[in-house]
Order: structure tokens, then C-alpha cells, then sequence
């Protein structure tokens, strides 16, 4: 990083007092820059370079009250089951239910945390105090886990058409639980079971429709159409061969589909909850396209991808790949001079933030954003010992509009 490059940093990024969303002062002041960079924007992706730093819950709950409060955002797009978010949707505008357990519906342990409760339960009170037209949302948008579907349409189905309605056991019943690529060996029949039902409802809707009424029948195909996206990602490999996607690729489109139907209904502006991998707008793992890349070309310069970064600290995670294994803590040092994450460090050292776009004008600043970098990405399970020393490359040009970073990173905390 040349000279000219620090001090553009220096200069350019802005500070983070506190990222506390119960402080006295929310904080709005530190985001006030966010006004004008984001003034056309309709969807904003929110990344985070682990899922497991309580720092990035934090500074995520404020973006979100600013995005709210102040520019009228009305979503919160979450990478979590979009079958099972309607619980959490239902507390958040009516008081529904219990906000930990809807939580703990989600079936992702890394938003079952007191970090994100705090945010269920800002959106809450939000909503019980503004007109609905000004009511925040919070919507699913991951295929994954489509168990609450299933249970939705198997209780429609037993009322209206009975003889459909044993779908919770059997081969779609292994859908509820199923993750990304774990049912490659059953493509073709749950494919068949799927498809055959959205199609069956489809054929009957003039029927149903006369004694349920067209609102339960597009609830109920609703639910069959994430049936269908679930079993799609489940039964293709994470990898595809030749020009046939693959399960992960498919996953990121899919979230992204359910982004752009989400704006497109509601006219509103949308902040999207994700992993930096998932919202940039270039690929991640090297050749998966990302749900980023799909809303940039749905929204060009109205989408903005912001990653969140973190120097040193702790961070929760599973060890290993397996699913089963508890997240625990796992320690790191700050990363090499040559990541991106000493780069932002090395021109200020305290929490902040930056509009990449702002520096696209300038040559030298342009020509770092054009060079290949290395930064940090971590999954909701990371290897157990190598994970200190992993880095993935990236473009930034090609891959962010703006950063934060954090210095430092503390687990996040989960709830019993």
C-alpha cells in the first residue's frame, strides 16, 4: 500500500465511538456519512467476516436502527431459514410468541444468540410504536431447513386435500432437517415429490380457492415453493461439473431471488444480514457466484455491498466441518501486513468505517482496489488448527463498495 493510499484511508475513514446499541446516544451521529453514500441504495448487504463476532451483531443492530430511524429501510433480509423467519416476523409486528424460542426455531445456532436477540427485540419495540406502514420486517431467505413449511402445508393439505397431506414423513420429511449438497443420491425422486406438489396445487387453485379462499391457497403454495428450492439445494452436489450449478451456487441465487421478490412486493428498502462471502457482489471459494452478484445486476449502483472486517481477538465457531460438533471460541492475532485488515489498521486503528466507492476516481487508490489482497473469512465451522492462517484472496473493486472494520473481535453469546 503506497503513501498516497494511507493517507486517502486516513482521511476517508470515518469512526466508530461505540458500538453499543443500548448506549444513551444509539450512535447515529458515527453513521451520519451513511446518509448521503447511501441515498439511492434499495438494498444494503451487511457481511460479516465470521458469524460468531459480537462486535459485528452490535454494529449490525446500529446500521440497522439508522437504516430504519433515519432512512427508511423497512426489512431485515436474514441468511436464515426462510420457512422458519415467519415466527420470527410474527413476534417482531405482533409480540407473537416467544422472541428466543422463534430464535432457536431458525435452526442456525449462529443466530441463536443474546446478540441477536437484542435486535429481535429492538424491532419489537420499533414496531409497537410506529404506524404499520413504517413497521420493520424480518424475513428468511436461505432454502435451508424447510421443516416449518412442511408442517404449514401438511396441515392445509389435511383439511383440503387429505390425500396429499402425509408429506412430513418419507423422502420430503428428510427435507426438514437437510443441509446444502446432503441428499445428492435421492435428485430425481424428491425433485419429483416437490415439483408434483406445487403442481398439484397449481392445478387445483381454482378448486381450493372456492371454499378456503385465494389467501390460504397462495399461503399454502408458497410453502410448497420452498419446499421445492429446499430439496433443490439438498439433492445437488456443493460443487457443480461442467456448466450445471452446484448446491451452493444455487443456495446464493435463491437467497438472492428471495431479496429482490422481497423489495419488489413491498416497494421498500431492504438490509440484507449475511456473510461477507454472501454479499459481495463478485464470487466467494473462488468460483461460487454470490448473492451479491446477483443483486448488483438486478440493482447496479442501488445495491451496496458493505463487508465487515476484524483485527484481532475471538471469535465463536464450530471446530471442524461437522455439524454436530458445539461452537466454542477460537483465539486469533492480527493477520499479516499484507491482508487488507493490517492495510485499514495500519492508516487508523480504532473501529470504522469507509466508502470504497469514494475512492474509485483516484488512480492510486483505484489501482490498490484493482490488486489481488488477502483477508480473513470464516465460516460457522472452521478447521481446527489451520484456521489461523487462512486467508482468502480478494478484489476489492470487484467485491465491495464499503468496509468496516473492528479491532477487536469477542465471542459472541449464546443463549441456553
Amino acid at each position: 500500500m503506497t503513501e498516497e493510499v494511507q493517507q486517502w484511508l486516513k482521511e476517508n475513514a470515518w469512526p466508530l465511538k461505540t458500538l453499543h446499541p443500548e448506549a444513551s446516544e444509539p450512535g447515529h451521529g458515527d453513521l451520519e456519512p451513511l446518509r448521503e453514500v447511501l441515498r439511492d441504495v434499495r438494498v444494503l448487504g451487511m457481511g460479516e467476516a465470521t458469524h460468531g463476532t459480537a462486535e459485528f451483531f452490535r454494529l449490525k443492530h446500529l446500521l440497522l436502527r439508522f437504516l430504519v430511524e433515519e432512512m427508511g429501510f423497512t426489512a431485515l433480509a436474514m441468511e436464515a431459514s426462510a420457512s422458519a423467519a415467519q415466527a420470527v416476523d410474527d413476534y417482531v409486528l405482533h409480540g407473537t410468541g416467544d422472541a428466543a424460542e422463534a430464535l432457536a426455531g431458525l435452526g442456525f445456532w449462529t443466530w441463536r444468540t443474546r446478540e441477536m436477540l437484542d435486535v429481535i427485540e429492538w424491532m419489537r419495540e420499533h414496531n409497537r410504536t410506529v404506524p404499520p406502514d413504517r413497521a420493520v420486517r424480518f424475513v428468511g431467505i436461505d432454502p435451508q431447513r424447510c421443516g416449518p413449511s412442511l408442517a404449514a402445508l401438511a396441515a392445509v393439505l389435511r383439511t383440503h386435500a387429505p390425500e396429499r397431506a402425509d408429506i412430513t414423513g418419507g423422502l420430503l420429511g428428510t427435507l426438514a432437517e437437510a443441509r446444502t449438497g446432503s441428499l445428492v443420491a435421492q435428485r430425481s425422486q424428491l425433485l419429483t415429490e416437490a415439483r408434483d406438489l406445487e403442481q398439484y396445487l397449481e392445478d387445483q387453485w381454482p378448486r381450493l380457492a372456492s371454499y378456503t379462499g385465494e389467501t390460504t391457497v397462495e399461503y399454502a403454495l408458497r410453502h410448497a415453493r420452498l419446499i421445492v428450492a429446499a430439496a433443490d439445494v439438498a439433492s445437488l452436489p456443493p460443487r457443480g461439473e461442467g456448466q450445471e450449478p452446484g448446491a451452493l451456487a444455487t443456495r446464493d441465487r435463491y437467497m438472492a431471488q428471495a431479496v429482490i421478490s422481497l423489495q419488489e412486493r413491498t416497494g421498500g428498502k431492504v438490509a440484507v444480514w449475511a456473510h461477507n462471502g454472501h454479499v459481495c457482489t463478485d464470487r466467494y471459494a473462488r468460483d461460487i457466484p454470490a448473492m451479491g452478484r446477483h443483486l448488483e445486476k438486478q440493482y447496479g449502483e442501488r445495491y451496496y455491498a458493505l463487508g465487515l472486517l476484524f483485527g484481532e481477538g475471538a471469535f465463536r465457531a464450530r471446530p471442524g466441518n461437522s455439524a454436530t460438533r458445539q461452537p466454542r471460541k477460537h483465539t486469533i492475532s492480527a493477520a499479516g501486513p499484507r491482508s487488507v485488515e493490517a492495510q485499514l489498521a495500519s492508516a487508523t486503528s480504532e473501529d470504522h468505517l469507509i466508502d470504497l466507492r469514494a475512492g474509485r476516481t483516484q488512480p492510486a487508490v483505484a489501482r490498490w482496489l484493482e490488486s489481488p489482497q488477502l483477508m480473513r473469512a470464516f465460516g460457522a465451522g472452521v478447521p481446527r488448527v489451520t484456521y489461523r492462517f487462512t486467508m482468502t484472496e480478494t478484489v476489492l473493486m470487484r467485491e465491495y463498495d464499503g468496509l468496516a472494520y473492528v479491532a477487536r473481535s469477542t465471542p459472541s453469546a449464546l443463549l441456553s
